[in-house]
């Protein structure tokens, strides 16, 4: 069922490519070798660019997984079985979030497959083997144990297992086994300060995979829930900084674009802490529990609001359309004037939004709030991240238009007892939490 995949790729050469070979330029032989190398390319100055990875057959009509960088950019795509067998593949979808992608082949019989296991079942010293094609060594196998779970590299999905298991380049889109035979895992990446193996690769866990398949072989490409928030996690100091909140546990809503979210009447400084049955831990879990959820799908999301539970219905949109569309900032309400004023004792410096201060930081005509003007270095402001250049426009998850509006939402949160309190400021237009030290 483990497969040799070889792609090949037709790179045109440009009309002033030098002629392969040792030749020194200003040669008299310069000339010869060149008229040589293009009669090699057929005078058509083109060339065939080929690389090897490794797939696994999952149905017995010929659908076939590897990895999406593996036949990225392919004019053909050629399958080689452990038998001997080669057919050629046509690619059915990818989804580059993921590095997965999906290939079918037509054979005259049913063809040898695996089936995928519960990668969330699998644990920490397990052991695992791994199938591919490492270093063009086809039907190579390697085998190890399962280091750790949950690992992220880049991606926004991320969901690899980490094995010792050996694993190299032309592993790639090859399987990760367990003791069953299940598949647990797509081989994708490894870390390695020399290219090859010092044991520690990446598989991505089949929980992930499986629904990225479903999704390609249905529509031929994904479709991802979009809730349509900016979100951050919530740290030791936003907890100090929001009311009703139990432990730091959930998602922080920084902005609230036109969208699902919006239309379901969520705002600015929810905490999302339960969405669709599932509690939220932290940004990472809730974004793949969306985008795992069926588009146009109605789900109650649960919001800690000023200290309250609150139960949103939210219909999901697709996530895919929503990334061609430019999201727009918040349109805030138009500011009071005033002096630039240093908090007492806070080392920072406020100033109304002045047309001065509009025009050089290049704030659109609708932006409200307060300007940060100087943060002393050294004050428990600049530790926490507070910069010259950003724009207050919430203060204890209200909106502020003037310096007097952030002072009375000092002067009310020490009344309360707070050690800190909540400010959402936008930087260069992206807007975000912190929690500004009172004491």
């Amino acid at each position: 069922s483990v497969v040799n995949i070889t792609r090949s790729t037709t790179v045109a050469r440009r009309a002033g490519d030098a002629p392969q070979g040792h030749v020194t330029e200003g040669s008299p032989f310069e000339d010869f070798f060149r008229e040589f190398q293009d009669r090699r390319n057929d005078n058509n100055r083109q060339r065939q660019s080929s690389a090897l990875g490794s797939g696994f057959v999952i149905s017995a009509d010929g659908f076939i997984i590897t990895n999406n960088h593996v036949i990225e950019g392919a004019d053909e795509i050629q399958i080689e079985f452990f038998s001997g067998e080669e057919l050629d593949a046509k690619l059915i979808g990818t989804d580059p979030k993921t590095d997965i992608a999906l290939l079918k082949v037509e054979a005259d019989h049913p063809l040898p497959f695996v089936e995928f296991g519960d990668s969330d079942a699998a644990r920490v010293g397990d052991w695992v083997v791994a199938i591919g094609n490492p270093l063009g060594q086809g039907f190579s196998v390697s085998a190890g144990i399962i280091s750790a779970r949950g690992r992220a590299l880049s991606g926004t999905y991320d969901d690899f297992i980490q094995t010792d298991a050996a694993i190299n380049r032309g592993n790639s889109g090859g399987p990760l086994f367990n003791l069953e035979g299940d598949v647990i895992g797509v081989n994708t990446a490894i870390l390695s300060p020399s290219g090859g193996s010092i044991g520690i690769g990446f598989s991505m866990a089949s929980a992930v995979v499986t629904n990225v398949v479903d999704q390609l072989m249905e529509f031929g490409e994904t479709r991802r829930g979009w809730l349509g928030v900016r979100i951050q996690d919530i740290d030791e100091d936003l907890f100090e900084g929001i009311a009703g909140l139990e432990n730091t546990n959930g998602a922080l809503v920084t902005d609230v674009p036109d969208g699902p979210a919006k239309d379901g009447g969520m705002e600015a400084g929810d905490v999302i802490v339960v969405f669709d049955g599932v509690d939220v831990d932290d940004v990472r879990g809730l974004v793949t529990t969306v985008g795992n959820t069926r588009v146009g799908k109605a789900v109650d999301v649960i919001v800690i609001r000023n200290g309250e539970r609150e139960t949103l219905s939210v219909t999901l949109g697709r996530r895919e359309d929503a990334e061609q569309q430019p999201v727009p900032a918040s349109a805030p309400e138009p500011e009071n004037e005033d002096e630039p004023k240093e908090l007492d004792g806070l080392g920072v410096t406020l100033s109304n939004i002045t047309d001065e201060i509009r025009e050089g930081l290049k704030l659109g005509a609708d932006m409200q709030g307060v300007a940060v003007v100087g943060v002393e270095e050294g004050s428990e402001a600049f530790t926490k991240g507070l910069r010259p250049g950003d724009i207050i426009t919430e203060a204890g998850q209200e909106k502020v238009g003037s310096v007097k509006d952030i002072e009375a939402k000092i002067a009310e949160s020490k009344e309360g007892g707070r050690k800190s309190l909540l400010l959402l400021i936008r930087r260069q237009g992206d807007p975000r939490f912190m929690a500004l030290p009172l004491q």
